[in-house]
């Protein structure tokens, strides 16, 4: 019956600055894009659909309207997406050339490596490199 998570979806007022985050900074590629005149809030709405190997975020900006920020304390509802890593001292490396602050860890378990990284709306995403 459920196959998998088709997508997840962002909401952005800097749809540009959030893109070239996603593309130049963590490699997501832009899959398509799409503006609906007719959203639920009156206003056109853009959309991005960025691809991670095959793993979709769906960017989403209304045009003159104001979004909420993304939360900064631990909430109810959505925290965070986790990308996986092939080898976490590499990536955090990369990500301090990029100017992206680490926000958390990196912490080493036993079968895991985990940090976090804020896009530029300030949602949460982790880095994970597992352990086999």
């Amino acid at each position: 019956m459920f196959k998998r998570i088709d997508h997840v979806e962002i909401v952005t007022d800097q749809p540009e600055r959030t893109v070239e985050f996603y593309t130049e900074v963590l490699g997501f590629k832009v899959r398509s894009r799409d503006r609906i005149d007719g959203s639920p809030l009156g206003v056109p709405m853009s959309l991005v659909y960025l691809d991670l190997g095959g793993t979709t975020v769906e960017l989403i900006s209304y045009e003159g309207a104001s979004v909420e920020p993304a939360p900064r304390n631990e909430h109810l509802g959505y925290r965070m997406m986790a990308l996986e890593v092939d080898d976490m001292q590499v990536t955090v490396e990369y990500l301090k050339t990029k100017r992206i602050e680490i926000v958390w860890g990196p912490k080493v378990r036993e079968k895991y490596a985990r940090a976090e990284i804020r896009d530029p709306d300030g949602n949460h995403i982790e880095l994970r490199q597992w352990f086999c």
